[in-house]
């Protein structure tokens, strides 16, 4: 049981409990006791693409948190929240609602390189205490920006932008009391919207680098439009290489894990490793890398590889100089 189970993980749950239901389900199936951790947060109020690495895939982790990712989102405009999202109080409101083609007019803007400013209510730290802690007790949290890339953003079939009816207002929570009940179910969706008509709301599909805050990119769209807003809908369609296609619902990971075929939906080591080329080691090559020791004489462009010997993982490795130079090493 070396590998990745992808989690389409529902709302409500956190990452952490996301790799606790892992270790239950390798635990009730009698697979027997892994090292299980998770490659990436994916906040509670977040659904979809949660890549959970098992065995020797954990020391893969680590690279899942640098791979860029996709998300679905979408943003109800007229009022901002302290937490950017469904769960927070209000602090702003705005009579402004765009229109579709005014929408689509500004996400150039938010395509390719940009500075962001994170959420208060994140998990960086600030002079060693969580953002998000310091939040809550009442402080005044000022992040310093950021520089992350957005590679692709457009407004998203999935789910339309419907139309703002008339009367209707903000949904989203009055408190932060009981953070772990589940938000308010979204608005019921409209026809398209026609042409010049307002929206209360938009879904947009966002293709990013590594340390991108939806929520902020949520925030400084709805500013730009001359409103405010905050997102209701989060979900991850894909981490890495890993996408909804290949996840599992937690009902049917337990179930998988009690009929004793959690290997059915394990993914391989190597699945993490997709934009990774492979290295042909014979045996005695295998063994010096496992041993930490440098091979030589290898002919091979520079840059990391996966090496294997025969079916087997022996290690991510760099190539340097005609050198092959462990990374990672794996006790398969």
């Amino acid at each position: 049981m070396h590998g990745w189970i992808i989690l389409d993980k529902p709302l409500g749950l956190g990452s952490t409990q996301g790799v606790s239901a892992v270790k239950r389900a390798l635990r009730d199936g009698g697979y027997g006791k892994f090292k299980v951790g998770h490659g990436g947060t994916l906040d509670p109020l977040a659904t979809g693409v949660l890549p959970i690495a098992v065995g020797e895939a954990t020391k893969l982790a680590g690279r899942m948190l640098d791979s860029d990712k996709v998300y679905d989102f979408t943003i109800a405009f007229g009022v901002q929240t302290d937490t950017l999202d469904l769960e927070g109080v209000e602090i702003a409101a705005s009579p402004v609602r765009p229109t579709l083609a005014q929408v689509e007019a500004v996400l150039p803007r938010f395509t390719g390189p940009i500075e962001q400013v994170p959420p208060a209510y994140s998990a960086l730290k600030v002079d060693g205490e969580r953002a998000y802690d310091l939040a809550r007790a009442g402080e005044d949290v000022v992040l310093p920006s950021r520089s992350v890339t957005i590679y692709a953003l457009h407004s998203s079939p999935v789910r339309g932008g419907g139309p703002l009816a008339e009367g209707e207002g903000w949904r989203g929570r009055s408190t932060r009391e009981s953070p772990g009940e589940n938000p308010l179910p979204d608005a019921p969706h409209g026809p398209p919207p026609r042409a010049g008509e307002e929206l209360r709301e938009i879904t947009l599909t966002a293709h990013v680098s590594k340390g991108t805050y939806i929520r902020s990119l949520a925030r400084d769209i709805a500013l730009a439009l001359g409103t405010v807003g905050h997102v209701t809908m989060l979900r991850r369609i894909k981490a890495g290489p890993f996408t909804l296609g290949s996840a599992i619902p937690l009902d049917k990971l337990a179930d998988t894990a009690k009929a004793r075929q959690l290997e059915r939906i394990l993914l391989p080591l190597r699945a993490g490793l997709d934009d990774i080329p492979a290295l042909s080691l014979t045996p005695d090559q295998a063994g010096l890398l496992r041993q930490g020791r440098v091979l030589a004489g290898i002919h091979a462009d520079e840059g990391q590889y996966f090496g294997c010997s025969g079916e087997i993982p022996v290690a991510l490795v760099e190539v340097r100089s005609g050198e092959v130079r462990v990374v990672r090493g794996f006790n398969l």
